[in-house]
């Protein structure tokens, strides 16, 4: 299994990339996600409240300061802070899938698919690349 690459060798614009795409992608997800809701599918429905919950994840874990008023936002930024980039990784690529394959929308793809990317680009600070 390979180890996670130091800290310091990370280039710095890597970590604010994936973290700014993180904050944004979870925006725009959670943008996209209410108007994805308006639906008659129930299956999109589901779709896009899962694709609200992993926004706001994703938005608690990387930009702390915009949950500033939930409690226990701080702690858990925290926690996800000090894990590895490889866990992080899975993490955000499990939580943007299913919401793609329940409902393939433009709007589903596209909001699911930046915390998809987010994952992506942890997966490769994991690497060292």
């Amino acid at each position: 299994m390979a180890t996670q690459a130091p800290q310091q060798e990370i280039p710095w614009w890597q970590k604010y990339l994936a973290r700014g795409v993180g904050c944004g992608g979870g925006i725009i997800a959670m943008g996209l996600g209410v108007v994805n809701a308006i639906t008659f599918s129930p299956l999109c429905l589901v779709a896009s409240i899962w694709q609200m919950l992993a926004a706001f994840i994703v938005i608690s874990a990387e930009a702390p300061c915009c949950c500033m008023f939930v409690e226990f936002v701080q702690r858990y930024s925290m926690w996800v802070e000090s894990r590895p980039h490889w866990q992080k990784a899975v993490f955000y690529i499990i939580i943007a899938l299913p919401a793609i394959v329940m409902c393939p929308r433009l709007s589903t793809i596209f909001g699911s698919g930046l915390i998809f990317l987010c994952g992506v680009l942890y997966g490769m600070m994991a690497l060292g690349r």
